[in-house]
């Protein structure tokens, strides 16, 4: 079995549960669930929904950074919403942080999310 490496930076919120900010095994990351929290704070960014969303993209690029990639190396992405009718403002702020070709993608509707926040994201990468 390939070695599993902890991806861990001050950059991106400290876990609150138990699980790693992202594990490598081989040439692939799976990057943990990232919500809008401030890694200085460990406090939701804001009620805005932009603004959250931005938060957690800053998020998954420190993450991926100390994973020794970029946020373009995400392979597949999971989006979880609490309206999905954001789905457009979603679509067009990530069009800031992403190049083409884009990840596979899913985004999906949840009821909640930890700390109340309106946005999470998880993914693959691969290096």
């Amino acid at each position: 079995m390939a070695e599993k490496i902890i991806i861990a930076t001050e950059n991106a919120p400290a876990a609150i549960g138990t699980y790693s900010q992202a594990v490598k095994v081989g040439s692939t990351v799976y990057l943990s669930g990232q919500i809008p929290l401030v890694p200085s704070t460990m406090q939701i960014v804001s009620d805005d929904f932009e603004a959250q969303v931005v938060q957690v993209f800053e998020n998954l690029t420190a993450v991926c950074t100390a994973a020794g990639g970029s946020i373009n190396d995400i392979v597949k992405l999971n989006i979880f919403l609490i309206d999905l009718s954001h789905f457009a403002k979603v679509n067009e702020i990530m069009s800031r942080y992403f190049s083409q070709p884009y990840p596979a993608r899913a985004a999906i509707g949840v009821k909640q999310l930890p700390k109340d926040s309106q946005v999470e994201m998880d993914g693959v990468m691969e290096l």
